[in-house]
């Protein structure tokens, strides 16, 4: 499930479970194209959700995880950070970095 959230709802589905934060931006070229690559990444792993954050509107949530910059991807389990990916990135390299840490 891919799934644009605000930070309230962000903070209500990211505490269980394996949760991939995709902190994007709506002006961003490289964020729309990491879209298309979460859609193929979705379809291979049943038990994830993708939550996508506007980087503009959650200022307080991309400063709480640090954010700087755009795209961004922070893969969470049970609420804590596992892993993190900046930048555009192919899908083997998301795809491993979500098999190490289920």
């Amino acid at each position: 499930m891919i799934k644009e959230v605000n930070s309230e709802e962000f903070k209500g589905l990211c505490g269980t479970g394996l949760v991939l934060a995709d902190f994007f931006s709506t002006t961003c070229g490289p964020c729309k194209m990491l879209g298309f690559v979460l859609k193929d990444v979705e379809k291979e792993f049943g038990d994830l959700t993708i939550l996508k954050i506007d980087f503009d509107l959650n200022k307080e949530l991309t400063a709480e995880y640090g954010v700087t910059g755009y795209p961004t991807l922070v893969l969470l389990k049970d609420g804590t950070e596992v892993g993190r990916l900046q930048g555009l990135q192919q899908k083997p390299v998301i795809v491993r970095m979500i098999q190490d840490n289920q």
